[in-house]
């Protein structure tokens, strides 16, 4: 029998979100139902409300999510009704040129849900991401659903399927960072601070957050970060390199996704370094370099898209690092809502106060 459910619809290109009643189809072979425990606000959202990832309207949003399986299709094996999960938007297909060759972190065919959620009415909706769980329920490949411990706090551990994980793998898995090598990290907002936690879990020393917003470089500092830059008050490139010995940091990461800072994160890196872009550009936006900078500052220029992860092999490792207390994913909850509280999140995201605001349901 289909299930009968709230959840959060955009209608429109910069429409407000309304509570709907959906309709979700049983789990067919290779899909989950999966009933919603908590799901973070994230940019991505926003980015869907106001058009900036498409026009396929109604969007169905959310995917920051962590829920139980409540049912499963024909074929289903990776996990079982009851499983506690954390959702994901890679769920690799085994078989793209990226799987074969023995790097699924790449793969070019994900998978998500065959049937469509659809409004009352028969509407199809469009799940953010192929997951949409600004919902009481919803629908996913099985492969979405990554299996975690029950003993952790849902709404922490849920966060690992989009922006943290963008951020932490920007560092461990597209960064490289190396222990005792120095890390600065442009931009500091979910993203950005999660890639200092994770520059920090890989045991870089010097660990140097940038923006402009001096409230979002203190809480930098509280969560990883050895020394903040103001760039509203100094030249970024200049205080990296001067914390740096003079050099410019191993590895800069660039989690604002404009041309300005991408410049600064290029100048700004060591001889040979890495410079990591895991901020999001849009179309219209060009980048200018001197090819001879290009060529004579060696190292590697490196996008992270996901932070390059494998669900199935960093979910389990970084809840586990959580469990130990070396990872603090608490602190990136900073407030927790209901559903009927998101369009007011979305107002919250520029104030540097908030890294994440996560309906719990």
């Amino acid at each position: 029998m289909p299930h009968k459910v709230k959840a959060v619809v955009v209608k429109a290109k910069d429409a407000p979100v309304e509570i709907e009643t959906i309709v979700i189809p049983d789990a067919g072979p290779g899909e989950a139902v999966v009933d919603i425990l908590t799901c973070g606000v994230c940019h991505t959202d926003l980015h869907y409300k106001l058009g900036g990832i498409g026009d396929d309207y109604p969007y169905l949003l959310g995917h920051e999510a962590t829920g139980v399986v409540s049912q499963i299709g024909e074929g289903v094996s990776n996990v079982a009704v009851g499983d506690r999960v954390v959702l994901n938007w890679r769920a690799v297909c085994g078989e793209c040129r990226a799987c074969a060759k023995g790097q699924p972190q790449y793969c070019f065919n994900t998978a998500n849900a065959t049937q469509k959620m659809t409004l009352e009415d028969g509407t199809e909706l469009s799940p953010a991401l192929g997951i949409g769980a600004f919902a009481e329920k919803t629908l996913v490949a099985a492969g979405q659903c990554t299996n975690v411990d029950e003993d952790v706090d849902a709404a922490a551990v849920g966060l690992l399927g989009c922006g943290i994980m963008a951020g932490i793998g920007a560092a461990i898995n597209t960064g490289e960072v190396k222990r005792g090598e120095s890390v600065a990290v442009i931009g500091c907002g979910g993203v950005g601070i999660a890639a200092i936690a994770g520059a920090q879990l890989a045991g870089a020393t010097t660990i140097i957050a940038v923006d402009i917003d001096p409230a979002k470089v203190e809480l930098a500092k509280k969560l990883g970060a050895t020394h903040g830059v103001n760039s509203k008050d100094q030249d970024p490139v200049e205080a990296i390199r001067e914390l740096t010995g003079g050099f410019g940091a191993d590895v800069v990461i660039e989690a604002v996704g404009r041309p300005e800072t991408y410049k600064q994160a290029f100048y700004a890196r060591d001889l040979a370094g890495r410079v990591v872009l895991v901020g999001v550009p849009t179309p219209e936006m060009q980048l200018e370099l001197p090819l001879l900078d290009v060529f004579g500052r060696g190292g590697s220029l490196k996008s992270s898209w996901y932070g390059d992860c494998l669900p199935s092999r960093d979910f389990p490792m970084l809840v586990e690092q959580y469990k130990l207390g070396r990872l603090d994913l608490d602190a990136f909850v900073t407030k927790r809502i209901g559903l009927g509280d998101i369009e007011a999140a979305f107002d919250k995201m520029h104030d540097g106060t908030v890294l994440r605001s996560v309906v719990e349901l």
